[in-house]
């Protein structure tokens, strides 16, 4: 370990979500370069004096937490230029209203400019991962764009390459060849780029934008390709309809019988999924990423989270894009998550806070399957850490940690980050990109896509 890098975290309470699910008070954590080394209680017999002498950087989190880096199982960054535009709209209304002329409208530079933004959004508010489920191909750089701002911001990445080939919306669809072909454009690019922070998988977008041609084929692409499946499925009643009528098969059942249904698939949403479809995703042993913020914006429904968790389904949590939450603030997300399904079931015991922690990191690590290597603060495993704030009056005093963050806690709270062993954001402020340029850079481009759209959609030139 000559020449490597030494970190240190001491004095925080260490919430590790490792199998026993310790919280360590007066806690330390030791990274060397980009692996965990250390995790424990500070000795009070001075044993472990020396190693303040040894470290290239201490940070001392009294009064602060230290856990994982969450997973954000589930977004759409381009969409941080759309969020707020329309507030009050289903689905399919939201989609034809907003998101297609808003993406339509959008040129190269924005695709990165809202990626950006949306990194810089994740990692201060405690995700060190995204899955960014991306569709929107209208430029030649729109993926490099998306993916260069992952590079840049220094977090840890999945693109979904999303696509469709049956004409909702003409100008967004591709044929089937050329889906792959720039899949594998991409494979060849950025598959472990930036020091293995970045992957890509593959996101067929919605089953009602799919042929089961595109389909199959895609079932059979990331078996070759070892990838992961992201897709959207039975996010509202309309597409279980969809499916019915076009297959005589509800959503997970048509995912199944093309063979994109496995280990490695990740449902979002999953709304609307009955008894045998929750059957199948236990056989199959697939994730679903829930996304409540933006099931309860868009009204979609309340997925049975409980009761997937109880038959021992992998469920990880998504913020989804900012166009349907409106920000991608994951510690809201969790509070979120333990009151959604409390009110809807009637039952206050559930989900407790540690079981909505778990979500939100191991189960997100299994998720993308690197639950060896994330999700908890355990030696050998990656350096991706976050440390929270608690010493704020919507916080303090403080009986238990963990109810603290996930109820009490929001994406400011978020004092600093490491991602891969790297301090990405210190006392709150990002260290690698510049923010407020990048901010000043959106808002001007976001002015001139207000004028673009303003005529022949109203909504964009509304001031309140």
């Amino acid at each position: 370990m000559i020449g490597v890098k030494k970190q240190l975290i001491r004095n925080g309470t260490v919430i590790t979500m490792n199998e026993e699910m310790r919280v360590i008070p007066n806690g330390y954590v030791l990274m060397e370069g980009d692996l965990i080394s250390e995790v424990g209680e500070w000795p009070a017999d001075g044993s472990k004096d020396e190693l303040l002498r040894q470290v290239d950087m201490l940070l001392d989190a009294q009064g602060k937490a230290v856990i994982p880096g969450l997973v954000n199982g589930h977004t759409h960054l381009f969409q941080t230029f759309i969020r707020g535009v329309s507030d009050d709209l289903p689905l399919a209304q939201w989609l034809r209203q907003i998101i297609w002329p808003a993406s339509l409208a959008m040129e190269e530079e924005d695709f990165y400019l809202a990626a950006m933004i949306g990194c810089i959004e994740n990692l201060k508010s405690g995700a060190t991962y995204i899955m960014d489920h991306h569709y929107v191909h209208t430029h030649a750089g729109n993926d490099d764009g998306v993916l260069k701002a992952m590079q840049e911001s220094g977090i840890r990445g999945h693109m979904a390459r999303g696509g469709v080939d049956l004409s909702y919306e003409p100008r967004l669809s591709e044929t089937i060849e050329q889906i792959f072909d720039r899949t594998d454009v991409l494979l060849d690019r950025w598959q472990g780029a930036a020091e293995g922070r970045i992957s890509i998988a593959l996101g067929p977008l919605n089953l009602y934008g799919c042929s089961e041609s595109f389909l199959r084929q895609a079932a059979e692409y990331s078996e070759r390709n070892k990838l992961i499946t992201h897709l959207h499925v039975a996010e509202t009643k309309d597409q279980i309809d969809n499916t019915m009528e076009r297959f005589g098969l509800r959503n997970l059942e048509l995912v199944e019988a093309v063979g994109l249904l496995g280990k490695h698939t990740q449902v979002v949403h999953g709304v609307w999924l009955d008894d045998k479809e929750l059957d199948l995703l236990k056989k199959n042993e697939a994730t679903v990423i829930h996304c409540p913020v933006s099931n309860m914006y868009l009204a979609s429904g309340v997925a049975r989270v409980p009761e997937m968790l109880e038959r021992g389904i992998n469920v990880a949590l998504g913020t989804d894009g900012p166009g349907s939450n409106n920000c991608q603030d994951n510690l809201e997300v969790l509070k979120f998550t333990a009151c959604l399904h409390k009110v809807d079931q009637l039952d206050s015991t559930l989900l407790p806070p540690m079981q909505v922690l778990k979500m939100g990191t191991i189960n997100g690590a299994k998720a993308v399957g690197r639950e060896r290597e994330l999700g908890s603060l355990e030696p050998g495993k990656k350096a991706d850490v976050v440390i929270i704030d608690l010493q704020k009056a919507h916080i303090a005093p403080i009986h238990r940690v963990s109810s603290a963050i996930v109820y009490n806690a929001n994406g400011n709270d978020v004092d600093s980050v490491f991602v891969n062993g790297q301090l990405v954001v210190h006392r709150g402020k990002c260290t690698l990109v510049d923010e407020e340029e990048i901010i000043r850079r959106a808002q001007a481009r976001v002015d001139v896509l207000r004028q673009r759209l303003g005529t022949a959609y109203p909504v964009f030139s509304v001031v309140e």
